[in-house]
């Protein structure tokens, strides 16, 4: 379609006038190229806006000029949006100033072309970004309909918590070596037996647990929990929560603002109740872990960090049975009250359960109130043999071979059944390495005719024990030999025993009468008075005076002797070391010594049991009031009760038949 008709189709009459008269028949090659560039820029601005652009410029009536330089100057003035551009081109200049109009017609028309792209696709983004709005706004109005409140970012944030939880890196090993049923618990058979007769019975009792880290008093409540709630007499449902916490991370606010354990209320306020609570200024309470746990177990561990106060509140939750709730926001006239509000405050929520309380410190720690309402079970520390089982346990769900000599060693470093997997474990990786697991096997080919052996070795604990920087748990050692002026006694340290080493040695003084006795300081009063007490008794069996000597008393390593216990092994190595009398060194003693030459009762006979038989010690000395505290032969020992010194002393000296093979 020629230019003219072009515009002639969209214009008025007064429009049409105003534009370029058609080109002729005869018309020329530069008619044609005017002709050419008025339609394009027809195409770019459009017929209206070009009309416009024409006037301004006062070009309307040399676009209708017959002469070809005239609408050449239009176009000048058009393009250039300069109507002062004078005079019309002279026909030698026309060729070139078409072409300067057909670069400048270029350019306009690529622009053009840039932004309609650009436009189109800010449409085509607007309109997606459109549509998505709109569908969020009608999932938003959907959900509302049926009391949802996920708005699309809460959806995303949800969306990628469930993408991370699809991934999982590999079981740990404290997992996969949990034990998973009571034959598995070593070295606990009393503790657990304890404890399921209180669980199971129709009406069980709150429960503390003491004993040592990593003996298995968490796994050994959880056990009982699953095979109480099996039993018909058993209180505890099957869907009886076991709900499991840490003393030491309570935190509790006196405003009761915050209060994980026993349940906080959110003030409208400060903290922020719902918005829907917040807007009628109506408080939230919020149950704690003591509501959670109702109708079944709960458990915090390591109780005996928890603040007092805390431990005070937690034992009214225990009375009543249930968590009351006060705040000074809550109207109980107020109709804008939500019923289950209302209930919390006027009559608490429930918290009926069993509560079992285990810490590895001992009961002074615990509120003596609380005391009072629990039962006790106290969990021994593991033995040598006792570690052993666990490594040869673990070793089987391992699939891998460890020696005796391997596990014993492993004994010798730890008493926590944890900390002796986690050696075995180091050590099963570094094995692991050695046999090319991962890179020519994989992990589920150990065990099979084709896959490898692999063997932990002494050589692989040494190096985990020396990367860990770990010393042997044990440094005293029993022996078959009887030694002049060397003794074991036995001390307690929380729910641990141990061997100490007492020494003595004795010269006659250079004046009789006028002799020394030297014994640490850092011993103590007590033990220092126990000194004493032998001095006199040592007088009244032999005859000999102890200030006709020199005595020096050494207690090896320099411990803290905290109480009278050692006043009978002070009495047997002074002895020796004035009679020159050898004493057994596989055999410990404790108890007080009286004036009289008596065996006193003392505490903690079970704990020094436990550090006699870590020495390696098999014979047991202790007064025969405390027989009753201590199972006879109990840990494989020889135990002998007493009540004069005299007794002890056939069990402590060497006898004479000992004496001649010597």
């Amino acid at each position: 379609m020629k230019f003219l008709d072009y515009i002639r189709n969209l214009f008025t009459k007064k429009q049409e006038q105003a534009l370029p008269a058609p080109a002729s028949r005869s018309a020329t090659p530069l008619d044609r190229q005017i002709e050419a560039l008025y339609a394009i820029l027809v195409d770019v601005m459009g017929t209206e806006k070009l009309v416009i652009q024409a006037g301004k410029m006062k070009a309307l009536d040399l676009m209708r000029s017959a002469d070809p330089c005239e609408r050449v100057l239009a176009l000048q003035r058009i393009l250039g949006e300069d109507p002062l551009i004078n005079p019309a081109p002279k026909p030698e200049q026309v060729p070139a100033i078409m072409d300067a109009l057909s670069e400048r017609v270029a350019d306009i028309v690529a622009r053009r072309n840039v932004e309609n792209s650009i436009e189109k696709k800010v449409n085509e983004k607007l309109e997606k970004e459109h549509a998505d709005y709109v569908n969020d706004i009608r999932q938003q109005v959907i959900k509302d309909e049926k009391g949802g409140n996920e708005s699309p970012q809460d959806k995303e944030k949800r969306e990628k918590l469930e993408k991370l939880e699809t991934i999982k890196l590999t079981q740990s090993i404290m997992e996969l070596l949990r034990p998973q049923d009571f034959s598995e618990i070593v070295g606990q058979e009393r503790a657990v037996k304890s404890l399921m007769a209180k669980l199971s019975s129709p009406y069980p009792q709150h429960l503390l647990l003491y004993g040592p880290p990593g003996v298995g008093k968490t796994t050994a409540a959880r056990l009982v929990l699953e095979a109480a709630k099996k039993k018909a007499v058993s209180p505890f449902g099957e869907e009886a929560p076991f709900v499991e916490t840490d003393g030491t991370t309570l935190r509790w606010d006196p405003r009761d603002i915050t209060n994980p354990l026993l349940g906080s209320v959110h003030d409208p306020i400060y903290q922020g109740a719902q918005k829907t609570l917040a807007d009628s200024g109506i408080p939230e309470p919020k149950p704690g872990l003591v509501t959670d746990a109702h109708g079944g177990i709960l458990f915090i561990d390591e109780i005996g960090e928890m603040d007092e106060m805390l431990q005070n509140k937690l034992l009214k939750v225990l009375e009543d049975k249930r968590a009351y709730f006060e705040s000074a926001y809550y109207d109980p006239t107020d109709k804008k009250v939500p019923p289950y509000i209302k209930k919390l405050f006027e009559e608490g929520a429930p918290a009926d359960f069993v509560l079992i309380g285990a810490t590895t410190r001992d009961a002074g720690h615990i509120n003596p109130a609380l005391r009072s309402r629990c039962a006790e079970i106290y969990f021994e520390p593991l033995t040598p043999k006792h570690i052993q089982q666990i490594v040869r346990n673990a070793a089987e769900k391992l699939k891998v071979t460890v020696s005796d000599e391997v596990m014993a060693l492993i004994s010798e470093y730890t008493i926590e059944g944890r900390k002796a997997i986690n050696i075995l474990a180091d050590a099963y990786s570094l094995a692991l390495e050695r046999c090319g697991v991962g890179d020519e096997f994989k992990v589920e080919d150990l065990g099979t005719e084709n896959g490898p052996q692999v063997e932990i070795t002494k050589a692989d604990i040494y190096e985990v024990t020396q990367v860990s920087r770990l010393t042997p748990y044990v440094t005293k050692k029993a022996s078959d030999n009887e030694i002049q002026g060397h003794i074991f006694g036995l001390g307690v340290a929380g729910f641990l025993g141990s061997a100490i080493e007492i020494e003595a040695v004795a010269f006659p003084a250079k004046e009789k009468g006028k002799g020394t006795v030297r014994f640490n300081e850092t011993a103590g009063s007590m033990a220092k008075d126990s000194v004493f007490n032998a001095a006199s008794v040592m007088r009244q069996l032999t005859g000999k005076d102890l200030h006709d000597y020199d005595v020096h008393i050494n207690v090896i390593g320099g411990g803290n002797i905290d109480g009278p216990s050692a006043g009978t092994a002070i009495l047997a190595v002074i002895t020796s070391a004035v009679t020159g009398r050898k004493i057994r060194q596989d055999v410990a003693v404790t108890g007080e010594i009286s004036l009289a030459g008596r065996v006193r009762p003392v505490g903690g006979v079970f704990e020094k049991a436990y550090g006699a038989k870590q020495a390696g010690i098999r014979t047991l000395v202790i007064p025969k009031e405390n027989s009753k505290d201590i199972p006879q032969e109990h840990l494989g020992l020889d135990i002998h009760p007493v009540d004069t010194a005299e007794e002890a002393f056939k069990y402590i000296f060497a006898t004479e038949e000992e004496k001649e093979e010597e």
